[in-house]
């Protein structure tokens, strides 16, 4: 197998927002991504092409609540506005712990890639083996 080498030509083709970011805040940030989806050959997305789109949504993702498109360079806010005044300005953030699904749905990107990896979230249920009867009602097995 093969693991995902950060191409930052290739990301600010796919993702052109980020062409005036530095290769090198883009490259921290996929080093970043890989903690969320593994990039080795244990990753539980086998096929590289998939593993490298969902990588580079997560470089984006971290990449933006870093404020790499802010003109500033500020970084957005962290958690989801649960209230906010016009008068006199206030605004009060709700905590968004990363890797959760308030923390991805923070962006454009961190939501693809939630919506994007359900499958990987999901249970998979195996049934239990069923026995099966041999000669004389007695188990096969025996």
């Amino acid at each position: 197998m093969a693991v995902v080498t950060f191409d930052p030509e290739a990301f600010k083709i796919a993702y052109p927002a980020f062409a005036n970011v530095s290769d090198t805040l883009l490259q921290a940030c996929f080093d970043e991504a890989g903690l969320y989806l593994s990039n080795t050959d244990c990753s539980v997305v086998q096929d590289i092409g998939k593993r490298t789109v969902l990588l580079w949504m997560l470089t984006a993702h971290i990449a933006y609540l870093r404020g790499a498109l802010s003109p500033d360079g500020s970084t957005p806010p962290v958690g989801r506005v649960s209230s906010a005044t016009e008068g006199s300005v206030s605004a009060s953030m709700e905590y968004a712990a990363p890797g959760t699904a308030a923390w991805f749905l923070q962006s454009q990107y961190g939501a693809a890639f939630w919506q994007a990896t359900v499958s990987l979230r999901s249970f998979r249920y195996r049934p239990r083996p069923t026995r099966v009867e041999g000669l004389h009602g007695r188990p096969a097995w025996w």
